[in-house]
């Protein structure tokens, strides 16, 4: 069966539509030169079982050499669990230590927010159930291990989400068992790609483990499923699942009247170009003439939608029944395509414009310049003879969010080709450690920095989506020369971007300015 993706009209805020395409990526200096895959079986489309077809390394960013098609992008987004994964998380030179991982997650696959006037819902099932596919090898042991969440400790209001869907005719906006599926495989991954490199001890604090999400019950399940994959019938008395109350994942440094702003020009922006757009302009017409509705309401409806989940799940697109006023019959694959492309047409010019990636800097620093200093106070632990903490530092964290959380990231980061958040997509943030220099090697007249390195070694910074190791393609280190002595990128890189670099991009040299500065 072909993997499903949907593309879903991205509302920020107010309700910005975003999207992201890719380009080519590579691998140098990495040891072991083989990622993690995983290759368990799947049932296919005919309902027979079968092993997982390898195939090559996905291109993340595929040179613009001809324009993508609208119909195969839409089912790349989709994510369906029945293909083979590779994970090149938990990759670096020899004997280099893994200090802390932090990741975020968009959760997995949703049933529709919207529904179309005058057409059937989709019929999906949101419970759980190991006889229904796809499903996997932990699902049923997930189930009973839920069931004792009541021992975790919960931020409020977070107690009173449940914890699985649970609905045989699925909620607007639900978790569904696809959705499940996908991040037991991703937390299951990086399990596989970490557990060598001792990175959480068996015995784990409270205080090593960090897992926060919003309050919508799609991301508390799918952050739940990540880390069940990930550190399998873990002890739910040293788990505290956290509360982010914003979908910007920026704590109490949410207020930023020019992120605002930003947001307002790029929406402004956004539906100029989509009014000018007169193909999609009469797809619309039509598909509300086959319905029998006005086309402002079709458009409220925000049909893409419901016929993505249409798609993702092989459903057919939904019909109206025939009428005296000539309405009626199947909205088609079609006018699917025409609402499709002009998401990827909108991408190109959202590029063009760099509003967004405006916006995207001011809304994300609050979470990069926590994720910074979080990489700093482990390695800080880690310095040579300093005495552990009491309870360790926290090495592993995870934010379950939303694609209006994840495409902002990605744009920050200066990953603006990256490929738009499918479901189930992850950013991965791995802290790296060199071994320290040899006596033969350090430097007679060395600095005093020089001479830290050479006592603790040094610190990098690797950052991967979805698997593939994007970090040279970030603006903090485009322009390092990954062929040099150290093939990472500098932890240094990183903080020297999230710290004062990356305002350059609104004329300011720090966050306290950009927001408050007035124009003009």
């Amino acid at each position: 069966m072909l993997a499903r993706n949907r593309f879903l009209l991205l509302v920020v805020v107010g309700g910005a539509a975003l999207a992201i395409i890719s380009l080519s990526l590579q691998f140098l200096n990495l040891i072991p030169t083989t990622p993690v895959v995983d290759e368990r079986p799947f049932q296919g489309a005919d309902g027979g079982v079968g092993a997982a077809q390898g195939k090559s390394r996905k291109r993340v960013f595929p040179a613009h050499t001809q324009q993508p098609n609208p119909i195969s992008e839409a089912y790349n987004y989709c994510n369906t669990p029945n293909h083979t994964e590779q994970a090149w998380e938990g990759h670096s030179p020899a004997d280099y230590k893994l200090l802390s991982v932090q990741v975020m997650i968009r959760h997995g696959d949703r049933y529709p927010l919207y529904s179309i006037p005058k057409t059937k819902r989709p019929a999906i099932d949101c419970t759980l159930s190991v006889s229904r596919q796809p499903s996997h090898s932990l699902l049923n042991s997930f189930i009973s291990h839920m069931g004792q969440g009541g021992r975790g400790h919960w931020e409020s209001p977070l107690s009173s989400v449940p914890r699985l869907p649970n609905h045989s005719a699925c909620e607007m906006g639900e978790l569904t068992q696809t959705g499940v599926v996908q991040h037991l495989r991703n937390g299951q991954l990086l399990h596989q790609a970490y557990k060598h490199h001792n990175l959480l001890p068996s015995n784990w604090s409270p205080r090593q483990v960090w897992v926060e999400t919003t309050g919508k019950s799609r991301t508390l399940q799918s952050g739940l499923s990540f880390f069940y994959g990930f550190l399998t019938d873990f002890d739910w008395t040293k788990l505290t699942v956290h509360h982010q109350w914003s979908t910007l994942f920026c704590g109490s440094a949410c207020d930023c009247p020019a992120r605002n702003r930003f947001l307002e020009e790029e929406q402004r922006r956004q539906y100029r170009l989509r009014v000018a757009d007169t193909e999609l302009e009469r797809t619309y017409a039509d598909m509300a003439r086959t319905l029998g509705l006005p086309t402002r309401q079709l458009r409220a409806a925000n049909p893409i939608d419901s016929l993505l989940c249409h798609l993702c799940h092989s459903l057919s697109f939904p019909c109206a029944p025939m009428a005296d006023t000539g309405s009626g019959g199947c909205l088609t694959m079609a006018q699917f395509a025409v609402i499709r492309q002009q998401q990827l047409d909108d991408e190109v010019d959202r590029r063009r414009a760099g509003l967004y990636h405006k916006y995207a800097i001011l809304a994300m620093y609050p979470y990069l310049n926590r994720t910074a200093t979080k990489m700093e106070r482990v390695a800080k632990g880690n310095e040579a003879g300093r005495q552990p903490r009491a309870g360790g530092e926290e090495v592993f964290s995870l934010s379950s969010a939303h694609d209006v959380t994840m495409a902002p990231l990605l744009s920050a980061l200066g990953l603006e080709e990256a490929r738009f958040p499918r479901f189930a997509a992850r950013v991965v943030f791995e802290l790296w450690k060199s071994p320290p220099m040899t006596q033969g090697q350090s430097k007679k007249k060395a600095s005093k920095a020089e001479k830290s390195k050479a006592k603790n070694g040094e610190l990098f910074i690797r950052v991967l989506y979805n698997g593939e190791d994007v970090t040279f393609h970030t603006t903090f280190c485009r322009s390092h020369d990954r062929h040099a002595n150290q093939p990472l990128c500098p932890l240094k890189n990183f903080l020297s971007f999230v710290r004062r670099d990356m305002f350059r991009v609104v004329n300011a040299t720090s966050y306290q300015e950009a927001c408050y500065r007035r124009p003009g």
